[in-house]
């Protein structure tokens, strides 16, 4: 899975009209290009945490960046793959541009003084205040993966490590969650309508072609499967994605036939590894987007 962080569909689709997102293009055209649409918070935290589990926040417990606690164990694309596979014959990669929403912290009890940032309960034991901050939602699944590397910033320090990753498992069956962070980031700075939002954009396609041909020069991309997606748009012509629901779903998979959500991107990877969807407990709130899905009308 490859991540174009705040990656707005309009934008894209723009972008690939100028023709600067070739790999995007030609990823796309072995298989699909569609849409994905939000219904929840449009963050990171909230993002990811639907994007890697295929389960609506009351199951996670991840609503936004501000209200959060560790995923359940066992619920993320990571562990479900390696309880599949066995832990010893199965690679599961994070490559991670951000730091901040995309992490494995334990739980925290420290002094809280008037002032801080509160981000998580306050308590007072013996006159003094603390405050108890959870533990961040991949602090369980973080144990159960073999590599979990976040904080990379650039894309070119996240891409090269990828690379690196991709060379060292070769030789085993992986999933790879390869995050790409400028897109959102000079979004933040710059604003969605940019130059640098733009150059963000295609520096994330640079490096998704540079991935898709070292998969190639290993012998091992007509036996992969790629899926570029992103957690959030960001709000038209602003530096903000508080309503920014709008975002997408490239991949060389010609099995994917339809538009979907977030919730649904779990279900479509692990139905592709092979994995029985109606064995898996608590039974997953996103659907794969390689079978038709009418949702109820109530």
């Amino acid at each position: 899975m490859n991540i174009w962080d705040g990656a707005q569909r309009n934008h894209v689709k723009e972008s690939l009209s100028r023709g600067e997102l070739p790999n995007l293009k030609k990823l796309s055209s072995e298989g699909a290009l569609v849409a994905i649409d939000i219904y929840r918070v449009t963050d990171t935290k909230a993002g990811w945490a639907q994007i890697l589990t295929g389960y609506e926040p009351e199951v996670t417990g991840v609503f936004s960046n501000g209200r959060y606690e560790p995923i359940p164990k066992g619920y993320t694309v990571f562990e479900r793959l390696e309880e599949f596979f066995g832990a010893e014959k199965f690679i599961t990669v994070a490559v991670i541009g951000k730091r901040g929403n995309v992490d494995a912290d334990p739980p925290q009890r420290k002094p809280f003084k008037e002032g801080d940032k509160v981000e998580g309960k306050i308590i007072i034991e013996g006159g003094v205040k603390y405050q108890l901050i959870p533990g961040k939602p991949y602090y369980y699944s973080k144990e159960n993966m073999d590599i979990f590397i976040n904080g990379l910033e650039e894309d070119e320090r996240v891409g090269s490590k990828a690379l690196e990753l991709l060379e060292q498992y070769k030789d085993k069956p992986f999933f790879f969650f390869v995050h790409f962070a400028q897109v959102d980031h000079k979004g933040h700075a710059f604003g969605e309508n940019s130059k640098e939002y733009n150059d963000a954009l295609i520096s994330a396609d640079i490096w998704t072609g540079k991935i898709m041909q070292k998969l190639k020069e290993l012998n091992l991309y007509d036996r992969s499967l790629i899926y570029v997606t992103a957690d959030h748009g960001f709000d038209e012509g602003m530096n903000s994605h508080s309503n920014a629901p709008y975002v997408f779903l490239a991949t060389n998979d010609p099995g994917v036939i339809r538009r979907g959500e977030r919730a649904d991107i779990t279900p479509t990877i692990l139905y592709r590894f092979g994995l029985d969807l109606d064995k898996i407990k608590p039974p997953l709130d996103g659907h794969p987007l390689t079978k038709p899905y009418q949702p109820p009308l109530l």
